[in-house]
């Protein structure tokens, strides 16, 4: 039987506009489960990211609660949160927010110190190792600027993953990225899921999907439709592409 990482009750999300309220997630409940590559599929505006962010403690959910190892992130005091964010969740976005000005293995290095509980020494022998695992060590002093997009994902990705989180939130990884490039990010996200990694994806590419264990459709702010595949084996992707294609256009997608 899976073991639940994270859950959300009955949680909302709604923001003031023109006097009003626009809402944006309604009464969710959803479970996680460790060792899942869970995505997230819908429209554009249906509250993907904003679901991603209410769950990871980014952005307080208007009601409900998000409970992590039975502690409600929606109650939590900032101070607690933030801590928690640094040591066990991990994020990737569209758009890498590396350092420009330090190099590739500085920019891993610099969150692996915020955790206490591992020395300066341990910290780099991580990151080096991280970098030459995601076929970046010819590439380590290098800045983001002299690296392509896909290298600069990369290390975003080891910057995520540093201080080994329990779970590793993701917001659009390749939404930035040409196919190739893609190919090698994904390619990545699967390899830590296979080895134990717990994520969730944020996508609208059926390509990204197809890397999923566990597949969430978001309408209106609602979880409508759910999908449960085999781990990933690129030699059944074409026929596991048609049948993620069946379901959504079961969904209207």
């Amino acid at each position: 039987m899976k073991k639940s990482i994270l859950s959300a009750r009955q949680l909302c999300k709604s923001f003031a506009h023109n006097g009003g309220q626009i809402h944006v997630l309604s009464h969710i409940d959803l479970e996680l489960f460790e060792g899942d590559f869970t995505v997230v599929m819908g429209a554009s505006g249906s509250g993907k990211s904003t679901l991603l962010y209410a769950l990871s403690g980014m952005d307080r959910a208007t009601a409900g609660q998000v409970f992590y190892e039975d502690r409600d992130l929606v109650s939590m005091k900032e101070k607690t949160l933030t801590s928690l964010r640094c040591t066990d969740f991990g994020f990737i976005f569209q758009q890498m927010h590396l350092i420009n000005n330090l190099s590739l293995l500085e920019n891993i290095t610099v969150p692996g110190y915020l955790n206490k509980n591992r020395s300066a020494a341990g910290v780099r022998e991580k990151a080096e190792s991280l970098l030459e695992a995601m076929g970046l060590g010819h590439v380590k002093t290098h800045l983001p600027s002299q690296v392509s997009g896909g290298e600069q994902q990369r290390c975003a990705i080891a910057r995520a993953v540093i201080h080994t989180p329990r779970l590793l939130f993701a917001d659009e990884p390749t939404g930035a990225l040409n196919r190739a490039s893609t190919i090698e990010v994904l390619n990545l996200l699967t390899r830590l899921n296979q080895d134990g990694q717990s994520i969730l994806m944020v996508t609208h590419d059926l390509k990204a999907a197809v890397r999923a264990t566990r597949i969430l459709y978001l309408e209106d702010g609602k979880i409508t439709g759910e999908l449960s595949l085999p781990p990933y084996n690129a030699k059944e992707e074409k026929s596991r592409e048609n049948q993620i294609n069946v379901w959504l256009n079961s969904l209207e997608w």
